[in-house]
């Protein structure tokens, strides 16, 4: 029996083990390292912010909600942009944009000038963040999306890490100005390698006979694409809220840590990293309804960790919804264009500027719970988004698996992994 046609242009894209493909995994993970770092570089600093400003826990998490809201805000326009000018040279002058607005951060005069800075960091990581995505989408195979894009999640978290570890360390030896200013150093060399390895684009026109079968067998459902993006607003929420009144938890009795011993309690990342990439490969061969429900129940299992008062179980319980957390964004980040079908982009942008609401929205509403209840009251409320998280999981596969439109091909639909 012959093997199918191949789509039009399905040849082209890049394919697991080829050069190309390689190279486009390295380049968007350098990509990932820069634009995350930069992205959460007063995360590690905050009691310092509030310290040197005069502003509350409050307050300070606006220099992180600002630049996410900004950046979710500014997803689809850069998308536009992205199909416009071109992915890979929006990428490219984003994250210098991003470079620059960094470093000025480390200047800033005033905590109005330093919110008005990083509100326009985050307009310039939309760049970035709002085509990453959607180009890995476009360039990669269907049979590698899955492993591509939890390799380019997995960037995200070393970026992450690594930022958030520059910026805590080099604080502690001097200031949180010493400690924004090393980080956009470190972003500049990872953006010069960024230039120099991503490769040239082979996504095929939007024009070509036969352009949407290139597109990993879409299924163009929209309750269920609304359903899925609301899992990213959902946990990035909580997961962002985590990170940002943690170390106000940390620093006050009766853990009393110094920035640079809590700038390590993101090493946490470092799970995310490896779970982002697993689940990645686990999707392409389970299927993704297994793997982002088991990853949800793992960081509603985490976050029950973090709220004994005992250091051991916090970092224990940090660790684990981290993996949790990354392992469910790598899954349905890639999720995303196949629901999203003939609009894969748009649907890529879409979750991006889910994931940065969710972020801005709950990373200062979630103020409120730890100033009224402390940790107990963080701890709930990202217990009830997980929960709410889980539904949509539930929604999903349960759409998809009586038909994306509701035809013959839903058993389809449902027997294979690579759409499920």
């Amino acid at each position: 029996m012959s093997s199918p046609p191949a789509s039009p242009g399905d040849t082209d894209l890049h394919l697991p083990g080829t050069p190309g493909f390689k190279r486009l995994n390295g380049a968007m993970v350098l990509a990932g390292l820069a634009a995350f770092g930069m992205l959460y570089a007063a995360q590690p600093v905050l009691p310092q912010l509030g310290e040197e400003f005069g502003v509350g826990p409050g307050a300070a998490s606006l220099t992180v909600s600002a630049t996410t809201g900004a950046l979710a805000l500014a997803v689809l326009p850069a998308a536009w942009v992205g199909r416009r000018w071109g992915r890979g040279r929006t990428m490219r002058w984003g994250l210098v944009a991003s470079v620059v607005l960094t470093a000025a951060v480390a200047l800033a005069p005033g905590f109005a000038a330093l919110v008005v800075l990083r509100v326009l960091t985050g307009l310039a990581l939309a760049l970035v963040v709002g085509v990453a995505m959607g180009h890995v989408g476009s360039e990669v195979h269907p049979a590698g999306l899955g492993s591509a894009m939890g390799l380019y999640v997995a960037g995200n978290s070393l970026g992450g890490v690594l930022g958030r570890l520059v910026t805590a360390g080099v604080s502690d030896l001097g200031s949180w100005r010493g400690g924004v200013a090393a980080l956009a150093l470190g972003a500049a060399v990872a953006t010069a390698a960024f230039w120099r390895l991503l490769p040239d684009s082979v996504e095929p026109p939007d024009d070509l006979p036969g352009r949407d079968a290139v597109v990993e067998r879409g299924v163009g459902s929209p309750v269920a694409l609304a359903a899925l993006l609301s899992i990213p607003f959902w946990l990035m929420g909580g997961f962002v809220a985590v990170y940002n009144y943690l170390g106000f938890r940390l620093s006050d009795p009766p853990f009393e840590l110094p920035p640079a011993v809590l700038g390590l309690v993101f090493l946490a990342y470092l799970a995310g990293t490896v779970a982002s990439a697993v689940a990645g490969r686990a999707a392409d061969a389970f299927g993704r309804p297994r793997v982002l429900t088991v990853a949800v129940l793992v960081m509603a299992a985490g976050t029950a960790l973090t709220v004994p008062d005992h250091l051991g179980l916090v970092v224990a319980g940090l660790v684990v919804l981290t993996a949790g957390f990354f392992a469910a964004h790598a899954v349905a980040s890639g999720w995303a264009p196949v629901v999203g079908g003939a609009a894969s982009g748009r649907a890529s942008a879409a979750y991006v500027m889910a994931y940065y609401a969710g972020s801005s929205v709950f990373g200062l509403l979630l103020g409120t719970a730890w100033t009224d209840a402390g940790w107990d009251g963080v701890a709930a409320a990202v217990g009830a988004l997980v929960a709410l998280a889980l539904a949509a999981v539930v929604v999903v596969t349960t759409v998809l698996r009586r038909g994306p439109r509701g035809g013959p091909d839903a058993s389809r639909h449902a027997r294979e992994p690579g759409v499920l």
